[in-house]
């Protein structure tokens, strides 16, 4: 079951209960799912509400540029992409999620997605949602999908505010891969039935390690590995 969040969700209903699941598949989210990143709708809507400052949009921008560019190492910065939400209300920012959620992350979810989900489905797979996004976007968006279960970032929350910190570590590049090959063996999947769709060169280390890699719309650099390894691309 996916796990609760402080906002009102889609009922979940495991589909696969009544088949036998033969495979498994896992899904980004930020440009995969979706044809946008939604921490950059985050940061958007929170400045225009006023939960973010001047400085802390500008902070937020050099951030994105930062890793967009690789002037710095990723990890480093993806560790501070969750600093802005320091101080932030629990409250305030679930509500802000759940307003992204109909403005901006269900009109840009791929229709081809949509229909890839459903064709595992029907074909008895279990479906996954694998993302360094928050887990006040993903599991709404998990259960509009009716995937079988989210693995994404969690945020720290102290006395009801944000710390700006994640619990544990974000799920990011190698952290993927590290949650995706727990996730199978905890259910007896081999890694060579699992697919992952996925659309950035950080991907790649779980990208490399599944059986069935799938990429939505890839960056330069992965879109050039891809082709060289053969791989699967679609332009969704």
């Amino acid at each position: 079951m996916l796990k609760k969040v402080n906002f009102p969700l889609f009922s979940i209903f495991r589909q696969n209960m009544n088949k036998e699941v033969k495979h498994i598949a896992f899904f980004d989210i930020d440009k995969t799912i979706l044809k946008i990143n939604s921490g950059e709708a985050l940061i958007r809507h929170a400045y225009s509400k006023g939960l973010m400052s001047t400085i802390g949009l500008l902070k937020a921008i050099y951030t994105g540029l930062q890793y967009k560019y690789g002037w710095k190492d990723t990890h480093k910065i993806i560790h501070k992409m969750g600093s802005w939400l320091k101080g932030l209300s629990e409250d305030k920012f679930n509500k802000l999620s759940n307003e992204i959620f109909h403005k901006d992350i269900l009109p840009n979810i791929r229709p081809n997605i949509i229909h890839e989900i459903e064709k595992l489905k029907a074909d008895g797979a279990e479906v996954v949602i694998l993302s360094s996004a928050v887990e006040s976007i993903c599991v709404p968006l998990g259960n509009h999908l009716k995937v079988d279960d989210v693995i994404c970032t969690k945020l720290e929350v102290k006395n009801g505010k944000f710390t700006g910190l994640p619990v544990g570590k974000f799920c990011f590049r190698d952290e993927k891969l590290i949650r995706l090959k727990k996730y199978c063996e905890e259910r007896n999947y081999p890694l060579s039935d699992a697919a992952y769709y996925a659309d950035a060169i950080d991907d790649l280390p779980a990208l490399e390690k599944v059986g069935h890699p799938v990429c939505i719309a890839p960056d330069k650099k992965l879109s050039k590995i891809a082709l060289q390894r053969g791989w699967q691309i679609h332009k969704w």
